[in-house]
């Protein structure tokens, strides 16, 4: 008897105006696939093979290639037995597939170009980035550097101690000779010198 109350719990349908006609949809497992008419494919796949075909079309192979091809399809259309010519003098299916051509290739170079703008839109936001972390580092440095320099500027320097060494130097003559300190140079010395000198 229990296990039949459980199933029953189990299949329980929500109540409500839309729960009838509204499959209930789990959260925790991705959906099916939808099922498409139209032909899938990779863009950037199809973004790589047109680089390569703008590449191709841009080079000096190319137009030798197509020049030798026209050259070949006008002499064969002029030159061989009539029955054998396929485009007779106005060469029109000639210039049918020159048009061709055109018309895939000009779409194909302008979609070959954006994926390059793309690319050097990327690269000018990194170089940008890196720019500004170049400028702050460059602006940390230079706090850096001029808070050394504040630092310097409250230590004993080499010109600052001779001085004062020669004072002493002076003082001590003055002892030694029997003349006692100089008050002259006692006068000059002042607590607030000693302070700031150091």
């Amino acid at each position: 008897m229990a296990p039949e109350r459980d199933s029953g719990r189990a299949e329980r349908t929500p109540a409500g105006a839309t729960a009838a006609t509204r499959p209930r949809v789990r959260l925790d497992q991705p959906r099916p696939p939808r099922r498409r008419l139209l032909p899938e494919w990779d863009p950037e796949a199809f973004g790589r093979l047109s680089e390569r075909i703008a590449r191709f079309l841009g080079t000096g192979r190319f137009l030798v290639w197509m020049t030798a091809v026209i050259i070949m399809w006008v002499a064969w259309n002029s030159l061989a037995p009539r029955p054998l010519r396929f485009d007779e003098y106005p060469f029109i299916f000639l210039t049918l597939m020159l048009s061709l051509q055109a018309s895939y290739a000009a779409p194909l170079i302008l979609l070959a170009q954006n994926r390059q703008d793309d690319r050097d839109r990327v690269n000018l936001e990194q170089d940008r980035k890196q720019n500004e972390r170049s400028i702050a580092d460059t602006e940390y440095l230079t706090r850096e550097v001029a808070a050394l320099r504040i630092g310097l500027g409250e230590v004993a320097t080499r010109d600052w101690i001779r001085s004062e060494l020669q004072d002493v130097v002076k003082e001590l003559d003055g002892r030694h000779n029997g003349h006692g300190v100089f008050p002259t140079a006692t006068a000059e010395r002042t607590p607030g010198r000693d302070i700031d000198d150091r």
